[in-house]
């Protein structure tokens, strides 16, 4: 697939997996080998247990992308989050605090589809936002 295919599944997976929660969209967007790097295990299961756990403790998940870089099988997107805490996170009860953090990816994608996956994030700020750190 070529490098703008490889960016358009990325920004489909961030909008559909990540913004929306879209169990079935993980489906069809990951590998059946799926290795994530900051997920305990592999697989569309971890993805789909992320997205559950997620949705547990957060609403009104947006993600703007700032800037889309690819090269190859792999793509690299900055983005802004922002969400509301609104149930247990990472350990921690509600707050109805909402955060706005910046994120890197980076995406190894094979055959259209994703195939890895890395993150990092401000958790830090996440947490002074939340008034928990």
């Amino acid at each position: 697939m070529s490098t703008d295919g490889n960016k358009a599944i990325v920004r489909e997976f961030i909008e559909q997996v990540f913004e929306r929660g879209q169990a079935d969209a993980v489906d069809r967007l990951v590998t059946p080998d799926f290795v994530s790097h900051g997920l305990p295990g592999n697989g569309p299961e971890v993805m789909k247990e992320a997205i559950a756990r997620v949705g547990r403790g957060l609403s009104d998940a947006r993600f703007e992308i700032h800037e889309v870089v690819g090269e190859g099988e792999l793509v690299a997107v900055r983005v802004e989050s922002t969400a509301t805490h609104s149930g247990d996170f990472m350990g921690m009860p509600a707050t109805g605090k909402t955060y706005t953090i910046e994120e890197l990816h980076l995406f190894r994608l094979l055959d259209g589809r994703v195939a890895e996956h890395w993150h990092q994030m401000d958790g830090l700020g996440m947490l002074k936002q939340l008034g928990v750190g």
